[in-house]
């Protein structure tokens, strides 16, 4: 067999030690890869990888000997499906590698949110609390999470995992998913009543046509005024310009988001210029727990091999 020829167009995208595929290869790798310079990059290439780098069809069009996408990432968004599928080209994507990494981090924005650790650091930084006529600061409002409703948007293998992780602190999870699911502890829900009801709206579901801002002004207007919205999953799941007016003026109680519409961010988009204590903005990194990248990284490779081995995996398409 000829050797492979396989290029990473964005290396740097992953923190982790990336094996080489036993079998006979010709291995390149570049830091970044700017989209309009992916199909020189790939030129002769057998085996492409890519994490964020778009693969078009005009791009496939000039690149005749390739037979596999391995997509560092769960979504696939970034790759022409379409047109590899007509092209014959496998593409893979990586499963089930962040089980604890999203759920943890989940866990993180509504538990900063509900006990308002942002306010109470700020209000110690400017020395409030050295002022204080009494032993603690009670200015802002702190809530349990035992005893409130969680509810789960999406209730796949994240969603599972989160669910389990409010069950063990006391909450009452309720999840709405596309197919019907039974679960001995979580009890099902219609959209609209996770909306109207939770103390705590978590998504955990793709981006498609069908979910994109399906958490508009309307959804945001109908939460409880005490409610949390939280965003691991997808940026594009909701409207980020409803969100700014809804948290500007307090419609809903705060906000955790790990994900924009458009990464990196535009610096117009109006989550960006929101100074307010009840929203945590991260970068996108809810999935980026060192053990959760080397588990990606592993089964990238295993991805390629068992392509090259004839017996693919993860395949998308």
């Amino acid at each position: 067999m000829p050797a492979q020829k396989i290029v990473f167009l964005d290396r740097a995208s992953i923190d982790a030690q990336v094996r080489r595929p036993a079998f006979a290869h010709d291995w390149s790798e570049h830091g970044a890869t700017e989209a309009a310079d992916a199909a020189t990059r790939l030129a002769g290439a057998t085996i492409a990888i890519t994490n964020k780098v778009p693969l078009r069809a005009a791009d496939l069009e000039h690149l005749p000997d390739l037979k596999m996408i391995a997509v560092a990432a769960t979504g696939t968004n970034v790759v022409d499906l379409e047109a590899c599928r007509e092209r014959g080209i496998v593409v893979s994507n990586i499963r089930n590698y962040a089980g604890a990494a999203v759920p943890e981090h989940t866990f993180a924005l509504m538990l900063a949110l509900r006990r308002n650790l942002r306010a109470y650091s700020d209000d110690v930084a400017a020395g409030r609390w050295e002022k204080a006529n009494t032993f603690c600061l009670l200015d802002h409002p702190i809530h349990d999470l035992s005893g409130s409703r969680l509810g789960i948007v999406g209730f796949g293998e994240l969603g599972r995992s989160v669910a389990r992780l409010g069950l063990a602190f006391g909450m009452d999870v309720r999840a709405f998913n596309r197919s019907p699911f039974e679960d001995a502890h979580v009890k099902p829900a219609t959209l609209d009543e996770l909306i109207e009801t939770s103390d705590i709206l978590s998504l955990h579901l793709p981006l498609s046509d069908a979910t994109r801002n399906m958490i508009g002004r309307a959804e945001l207007n109908r939460m409880k005024p005490n409610a949390l919205l939280i965003n691991t999953a997808r940026g594009g799941l909701v409207d980020e310009v409803a969100l700014a007016e809804a948290l500007t003026a307090g419609r809903i109680a705060g906000a955790g988001f790990d994900v924009l519409s458009v990464e990196p961010p535009k610096p117009d988009n109006p989550l960006l210029k929101l100074r307010l204590p009840n929203f945590i903005l991260t970068p996108h990194t809810a999935w980026a727990s060192q053990q959760a990248m080397q588990t990606l990284a592993d089964q990238l490779i295993d991805n390629v091999e068992a392509f090259v081995a004839g017996k693919p995996r993860n395949v998308v398409v």
